[in-house]
């Protein structure tokens, strides 16, 4: 056992320099090889995540190659590296009331769960800020599968822009769209005439979110939140032809699961 002085014990001459008297034991360990193989792992899925992976994340990655790791030990691990996940900076508060559009009723009634594919999608638009201005964004998502099935990107926000994710999910999906149920928010881009009338050319079923009302398409705003901090907000665009790039068409090659926006093969 260590002696620190023959008149005085550890704890009072710790007390007197101000320091815990557990420093005095403590014996440093030099990093195992498993424990230098976890960190060299840790900080690879972490940067090929596009520093997005947190610690569950990485844990369910380990797992897949075997490597079966708690949570504490990647926690750990990160805190050590300074591993810090993009998140978001704010939270989301939608509100809970609103009523139905003239258009449309609301079928889905917040069942985002439906028992077969190409039978529920939903549709929404979000913007890209480049130096020049904005470009616009369209998605189709099949509710079954959570997968993008269709997408469209312009300079306009219009009803042209979201006919055109649609007419993307039709041609890649080829849905028998007399048994498809398309849902929206009430925005005058999914209500306009050029938009319900391919609606109905198509013999699709039009449902649309009460009026004000973010949580009745929550699927797919929660898509574009994870889409934009997770893949898009590290990302300087010059101008529109920059966000049409194959960059942004791999990022949009993503499913939502639980676990946040997974890669998918299209």
């Amino acid at each position: 056992m260590k002696k620190a002085h023959p008149d005085f014990s550890v704890t009072e001459l710790c007390n007197a320099l101000g320091v815990c008297s557990s420093s005095f034991y403590y014996d440093a360990k030099t990093p195992s090889e498993a424990d230098e193989v976890l960190n060299i792992l840790v900080k690879l899925i972490f940067n090929e995540s596009g520093y997005t992976y947190g610690k569950r994340r990485i844990q369910a990655e380990l797992l897949g190659i075997g490597c079966h790791v708690g949570l504490y030990k990647i926690s750990k691990v990160m805190r050590n590296q300074r591993l810090k996940a993009i998140r978001p900076k704010t939270r989301h508060h939608y509100p809970t009331s609103g009523t139905e559009h003239k258009y449309a009723p609301n079928l889905i009634k917040r069942k985002f769960v439906p028992e077969t594919y190409n039978t529920h999608y939903v549709g929404d638009i979000t913007y890209i800020k480049h130096h020049r201005g904005w470009s616009y964004l369209a998605c189709v998502l099949d509710l079954a599968t959570k997968e993008i099935v269709g997408y469209a990107l312009s300079t306009s926000p219009d009803a042209l822009l979201t006919k055109a994710a649609l007419d993307d999910a039709v041609q890649r999906q080829q849905p028998d769209t007399s048994k498809l149920i398309f849902h929206s928010d009430q925005g005058v881009q999914y209500s306009a005439g050029a938009f319900r009338k391919r609606l109905k050319t198509l013999k699709i079923t039009q449902s649309m979110s009460r009026r004000g009302n973010c949580l009745d398409n929550a699927v797919m705003e929660r898509f574009f939140r994870s889409l934009k901090t997770e893949r898009l907000n590290n990302i300087s665009f010059i101008n529109h032809e920059s966000v049409v790039c194959v960059k942004l068409k791999n990022t949009l090659r993503f499913i939502i699961t639980k676990e946040g926006i997974q890669p998918l093969v299209i």
